[in-house]
């Protein structure tokens, strides 16, 4: 336990369940976002049935979904009921680690003693917008006003790269590392029991065995045309579709509820040390993960070196490798199962996906050390939750 931390108060998470992630177009084709959140919400739903509380509210992390308050379509969908109120957070690829967030905080502020949270995303059906001045479609908002840079996450993850000196090599290798921890994990049925299935899909597209480095060396630079301005600097054009995450379907929920609940339900549940959401330079949003966990583990009393498990969305390698290097991070800890460039990256479900993973993680592990999950965010935003595992 944190020395300083009130366990009366902290929220904890219990019940922590996903879908499989899909790549888009594929398994979940057909599935609008409320589609795969339903049956994730429901299965926590009835996990948490016997501790006898009303669900107090429905927090769903999204992007690029249809609008119209997902939460409560979705809450609706799976039978919570009518008088169960929803409401949708957007955070872009932070949204789901922010729903569960302000759960928590809601928790604590004692606003309520039961909530569900996550995120959900479906590119696979995400509605086409255009603008209305010049009927241009439009593939996502803007993440800064004009006049700020407002970079692609994938052009933008590629100067950062170059600006570091994170090489090619290095990228492949990490990408590498995930598909073949990922595709272990799923043939040895690690992924079995976070998963609920939809529609008889329980089982990630994506992760491949084959996708060692080799085969990833074969992969041109995805946005060497975007870096153009940038050949005073090392390796330019390194971020591959190999060494990044796809576009993907999926959802993940879990409960934030009290300590004294989740011991009355005997299900295991991570305790929230501490959060912490920051901003820096909308250039190079793929570093925000890293002063987000600089402050939450500063919150928390805590040195990277204190930490035995770590998550961070694998949306590009080059990213995830510049966040650790700037947090002097263990690598053997983070991911450790794989991460988004096997899984897939369903970008407002990410942020909670991270958390099932962790949660998976630790309640298996002999190892009582605090976990991290951070995601950075198109904009220049970080999010951060450290969670301890409860006795």
């Amino acid at each position: 336990m944190m020395p300083g931390l009130d366990t009366r108060s902290a929220p904890v998470i219990v019940a922590p369940l996903r879908s499989a992630i899909g790549t888009a177009g594929r398994s979940f084709a057909a599935h609008t976002v409320d589609a795969l959140a339903a049956p994730v919400l429901a299965e926590v739903a009835a996990a948490v049935a016997p501790s006898g509380l009303p669900i107090d509210d429905v927090v769903v992390g999204n992007c690029m979904g249809p609008g119209g308050d997902l939460a409560r379509v979705a809450a609706l969908r799976a039978g919570l009921g009518t008088s169960v109120p929803g409401v949708t957070v957007d955070r872009q690829c932070g949204s789901g680690l922010d729903a569960v967030m302000q759960a928590a905080a809601r928790v604590g502020a004692r606003q309520g003693e039961l909530f569900l949270a996550g995120g959900a995303e479906s590119a696979s059906t995400a509605p086409h917008r255009t603008w209305p001045e010049t009927g241009e479609r439009y593939a996502r908002a803007p993440f800064a006003p004009e006049g700020i840079p407002d970079p692609d996450m994938g052009p933008a993850a590629d100067r950062l790269a170059a600006l570091r000196g994170i090489s090619r090599e290095r990228q492949d290798a990490w990408a590498a590392r995930s598909h073949a921890r990922a595709a272990a994990a799923q043939a040895s049925g690690v992924f079995d029991s976070e998963i609920v299935a939809i529609a008889g899909v329980g089982r990630d597209d994506r992760p491949r065995a084959s996708m060692d480095v080799t085969r990833l060396a074969r992969f041109a630079p995805a946005f060497a045309a975007d870096m153009s301005d940038t050949a005073e600097l090392a390796d330019p054009g390194t971020v591959t579709a190999g060494n990044s995450c796809g576009f993907s379907d999926g959802a993940a929920m879990m409960a934030v509820t009290t300590g004294r609940a989740a011991r009355d339900l005997g299900l295991p549940s991570l305790r929230i040390v501490a959060t912490a959401v920051t901003a820096g330079d909308p250039a190079l949003p793929g570093i925000g993960a890293a002063p987000a966990a600089r402050l939450a583990l500063a919150r928390a009393g805590l040195a990277p070196a204190g930490l035995g498990f770590v998550e961070i969305t694998e949306a590009f390698a080059a990213q995830l490798l510049a966040v650790s290097d700037d947090l002097g991070l263990d690598e053997s800890i983070i991911s450790a199962d794989g991460g988004a460039i096997a899984l897939g990256h369903p970008w407002g479900a990410s942020g909670a996906v991270l958390l099932v993973r962790l949660a998976a993680r630790m309640f298996a592990a002999d190892d009582p050390r605090p976990g991290l999950a951070a995601c950075s965010i198109g904009g220049g935003q970080g999010i951060a939750m450290i969670v301890e595992r409860t006795a």
